[in-house]
């Protein structure tokens, strides 16, 4: 029996973050939350479980979702100061923290069921306590049978901020960070988002192949669906990774809420897209910029390994002006000097010798 919480002890702000379907749209939905009050994406409302578009034979093999979410409220979010005694990787949930989770699950489990009565989940966990715990309430909403595995990934742990922190130290690190640059600065004894970038990268690398391996042991009627439980710069990082964000673009986004997911959905094509799911307003909170909103719509309607030119941070982001013809490039006598120096190579000192490619 699924432990119940009383969600009107939980913040109108954490709460506004889930859009799942009321109990009324799903006569499979538990009645323990009756009062947790939202809506679904407009998107979802009108598929059913064999209506959606996204069972086409050529993406079948494919996850529906990627949900990231981030952990529920840590004593650490609540008291800084606990980072100068406990060791970050075993820093726990405070109650609220705990609530969040279970409410996490509830509308994750409603989510799923809104396309299909057969989805499956596979769960990726970072080995920190906070996010193992976030786990274990979330898990409360599932069976055993919707529960395919879990494996716990070290590489989607927390961004190492060094080993304990001392408080009126970090105050200073975090105002640099904050002139340096959030993406590249390096915490003392600790990592920068680039590090991290790193090691998500890897984790990417692994995950696709779990899944083109069929490691995660899927039957093809169910609909399966991956929960990742991390953290908000990971997440972020992993968001940057997937999508191809710049640096600057990275630098611009908001880090979720404790316990807030973003939901990557297979669209029409097969191509992952945030916006499926989540409205405009919403990643617009999130730090998105019009032209990568523009580009998750795309991502909703594009066929799989389709590339989007209209894309300015593919191409023209990195030159000032690029000529629409090679007959506007230069002037004609460049052009027989490129001819003629084709098959030359310049020496540093200055002069040149002839090479074969």
């Amino acid at each position: 029996m699924p432990q119940q919480y009383e969600t009107n002890k939980i913040p109108d702000l954490f709460l506004r973050h889930f859009r799942v379907p009321s109990p009324s749209q799903n006569t499979n939905t538990h009645t323990s939350t009756s009062s947790f009050t939202t809506t679904i994406n407009p998107k979802m409302e009108s598929q059913t479980p064999n209506s959606s578009p996204h069972h086409h034979h050529h993406h079948h093999h494919l996850p529906k979702r990627i949900v990231l979410i981030r952990h529920g409220e840590s004593f650490g979010n609540l008291a800084p100061s606990t980072y100068t005694t406990t060791p970050d990787p075993k820093i726990p949930l405070t109650l609220i923290g705990r609530h969040q989770s279970y409410l996490a699950g509830d509308a994750l489990r409603r989510l799923f069921l809104s396309t299909s009565e057969s989805y499956r989940v596979y769960f990726y966990v970072s080995p920190y306590e906070r996010t193992r715990s976030t786990l274990r309430e979330i898990g409360r909403s599932f069976s055993r049978r919707r529960v395919i595995g879990v494996r716990e990934e070290c590489r989607i742990r927390e961004q190492d901020f060094g080993n304990f922190q001392v408080e009126e130290r970090m105050k200073c690190v975090k105002e640099a960070r904050e002139r340096f640059g959030r993406f590249f600065y390096r915490f003392p004894e600790g990592e920068s988002a680039a590090d991290v970038f790193d090691r998500v990268s890897s984790f990417l690398e692994s995950l696709w192949r779990d899944i083109d391996m069929n490691r995660l042991h899927r039957d093809p009627l169910h609909e399966l669906n991956l929960i990742i439980v991390t953290h908000g710069l990971t997440s972020r990082v992993f968001l940057m990774k997937w999508f191809k964000w710049t640096v600057e673009q990275f630098e611009r986004l908001n880090n979720p809420g404790n316990c807030e997911f973003r939901v990557m959905q297979l669209g029409e094509g097969g191509e992952y897209s945030l916006a499926v799911h989540h409205t405009d307003e919403e990643m617009v909170e999130w730090g998105l910029s019009p032209e990568m909103i523009a580009d998750q719509k795309w991502r909703a309607q594009a066929k799989r390994g389709d590339w989007n030119e209209r894309c300015p941070w593919y191409l023209d982001e990195f030159f000032d002006q690029l000529a629409d013809s090679e007959g506007s490039v230069g002037d004609e006598n460049n052009d027989n000097n490129d001819d003629e120096n084709d098959n030359e190579l310049c020496n540093s000192d200055g002069s040149c010798s002839s090479f074969a490619s």
